[in-house]
């Protein structure tokens, strides 16, 4: 079996403008003392990372990762949420999404859309150059404004949204099989990829793809009323990476899934704190650990209460105390009996 690493950190919450959050080497010290041993990198921000140049330069990217190593931290994974969200885009969200892409790429969704492809496949080769076996992303979505089947969706059109969405993603998995790294969606509402039914659904469109893997994170299935321990079940082999993070869900007469246009601090399912929430993750981390998770338990904050550094401080012993030091012998060892295999032929009659 295999010991989760960890714990990590995912730092995209947590970059500003102010130190020891707004360059690569202050928030590598500051996750270090608080007992972090990981950082995963999102790619947007040169600050921390040129995403071009880590693709394009071993030298640079051993730069950076020796940056992190320094304080006593390893690059876990590098995120392309933002980039990969603009794969595909609903025409519906044009203007929305508009600002995740640089100036240059804005009121122009085809420019836009290679633009976010290039970077993605930027992060196969800057994590293949860091020495990393997994990087992060988004699916993008063409369906999600039709999540809910009123009115009624024309026949074919989910099928033709998956079929598109495959077409666009398809040579980016063959790349990052080129790379020899793994692609994993964040299953995440908002994406054409929220749940393991629609996980399924663009798995079979794309061939069952060997890089076409997952970021497990329960948070999003509590919000959905969704069984996030038997996901790890069907799962598993999939799964190559994982952020924890917490949430709860406590509806009321008034509102359920659907959080009736409210803030997130007034939804009935909102993302809480470490420990503030309703997920059980001493099932998750026993799960995991009984499947060899190969990857990082790396923490991703949000909390509508609580201030991200307290989040961040408790985050990092919670993940410590859940993650399982697994056994490398059989608990009943002690009374092994030694028989032999003659022995065992005897004992069975055979």
């Amino acid at each position: 079996m295999v010991t989760i690493k960890g714990p990590a950190l995912f730092i995209a919450q947590f970059i500003g403008d102010k130190a020891p959050f707004n360059d690569l080497k202050s928030i590598s010290e500051w996750a270090a003392g608080l007992g972090y041993k990981g950082l995963q990198l999102p790619t947007g921000d040169a600050r921390f990372i040129d995403l071009q140049k880590a693709a394009e330069s071993k030298t640079y990217a051993d730069e950076v990762k020796g940056i992190v190593n320094a304080a006593g931290l390893e690059i876990t994974e590098l995120s392309t949420h933002i980039q990969g969200q603009l794969v595909a885009v609903n025409p519906v969200y044009d203007h929305l999404f508009d600002g995740f892409a640089p100036e240059a790429y804005r009121n122009n969704p085809k420019a836009r859309q290679e633009w976010a492809v290039q970077q993605v496949k930027y992060a196969a080769k800057a994590s293949q150059n860091l020495g990393l076996q997994a990087s992060v992303t988004f699916s993008g979505a063409f369906a999600w404004p039709f999540v809910y089947p009123w009115p009624q969706r024309p026949a074919g059109m989910v099928d033709e949204a998956f079929t598109e969405l495959a077409k666009r993603w398809t040579p980016i998995l063959n790349y990052y099989d080129e790379q020899g790294i793994d692609l994993c969606y964040e299953i995440h509402p908002g994406e054409d990829l929220h749940d393991g039914v629609t996980f399924e659904m663009f798995l079979e469109k794309v061939n069952n793809h060997k890089r076409a893997n997952l970021l497990y994170d329960p948070s999003h299935f509590v919000l959905q009323c969704l069984d996030y321990l038997e996901y790890i079940d069907i799962y598993h082999e999939r799964i190559k990476m994982m952020h924890v993070k917490d949430a709860e869900f406590n509806s009321t007469g008034r509102q359920g899934v659907y959080g009736g246009y409210q803030n997130w601090i007034d939804r009935a399912g909102r993302f809480r704190s470490l420990g503030d929430g309703q997920v059980d993750f001493k099932s998750i981390f026993s799960k995991l650990a009984q499947y060899d998770f190969p990857g990082w338990a790396v923490l991703e904050w949000e909390c509508a209460l609580k201030h991200p550094e307290d989040g961040a401080r408790e985050g990092a012993k919670f993940i410590a105390d859940h993650i399982i030091h697994v056994t490398d012998r059989v608990f009943d060892d002690f009374a092994a009996s030694g028989i032999n295999s003659e022995m065992n032929k005897k004992t069975l009659g055979i």
